[in-house]
């Protein structure tokens, strides 16, 4: 019988964070359950004593990061799995976010995850093996009018995320990009902010999607207990696929973007290949 892993996940309290650290212990695993404030997972590791330890982590505060990370290899000795979950989103038209706005999305959800990812890195690095999960998108994939920064953030963690699985693949380390589409969490709720709206933009793709995002509230179609059992089976499948979307709409838009982008680079391959001097 293998040793059971270590995971640290990011963003716990609740949502498909929660699902996931609740999928591990009942796999038999072991999970490092974090949140800004830790009081929201101490349930976790209440209900299942031995099998998880509770930690505070913020991914935009350095010191939080390197306390949670030693906490974690104190707790269990190792970091066998790190799940990047924590984020949030902003709905608006590119033209309504205030740069304060933009930034506390980037610091989260693209800034937050480098430092975590760095953070753990050497640990992994120092054992030869590991494996790094991405929480992106289908909005990582394909972009909302409407949710440009939240596209923007997630564009740029599959980006990072796709060069990092070939800079430590040599290292005996895994990289795993998640691409969920709607599921039943409080993403739409408690984790969405919302940009000062424009007039202009009410009756665009921008202005629908925003109507659209709060009447769906506590009504997506997907189950999150499906999702964290999907990320734990990648996990145990050596040879799983560097990107796993998640959800009938998300495989739907992910094939209907890459069936036009291709037959866009084939219709106009002559003028694309006619640059050389």
């Amino acid at each position: 019988m293998s040793e059971p892993k270590v995971w640290l996940i990011t963003g716990t309290s609740t949502g498909l964070g929660r699902a996931l650290a609740e999928a591990v212990v009942a796999s038999g695993d072991r999970v490092v359950a974090t949140a800004r404030d830790v009081d929201s997972v101490k349930d976790l590791a209440d209900k299942a004593a031995g099998q998880v330890h509770a930690a505070r982590l913020d991914v935009t505060d350095s010191a939080s990061i390197a306390a949670a990370v030693e906490s974690a290899i104190s707790a269990y000795g190792q970091i066998d799995v790190l799940v990047n979950n924590a984020g949030h989103g902003l709905i608006g038209a590119a033209e309504e976010l205030s740069d304060e706005q933009t930034r506390s999305v980037l610091e989260t959800n693209v800034f937050g995850v480098l430092a975590v990812t760095r953070a753990v890195l050497p640990h992994m690095r120092e054992r030869r093996r590991g494996h790094i999960v991405q929480m992106s998108s289908v909005g990582g994939v394909v972009a909302n009018p409407g949710h440009a920064i939240y596209n923007t953030s997630k564009f740029a963690l599959e980006g990072m995320s796709e060069a990092l699985a070939g800079e430590v693949a040599p290292l005996g380390i895994r990289v795993s990009i998640i691409e969920p589409g709607p599921f039943r969490t409080d993403f739409l709720g408690r984790s969405m902010a919302f940009a000062e709206p424009i007039a202009d933009y009410q009756d665009t793709a921008a202005g629908i999607v925003r109507q659209n995002f709060a009447r769906n509230d506590g009504n997506q179609p997907n189950d999150p207990v499906k999702a964290a059992a999907a990320i734990v089976r990648l996990v145990n499948t050596p040879d799983g696929p560097l990107r796993l979307p998640l959800g009938p709409e998300a495989v739907g838009r992910i094939r209907e973007k890459l069936t036009k982008q291709l037959a866009d680079l084939q219709e106009w391959e002559a003028v694309s290949l006619d640059t050389r001097f």
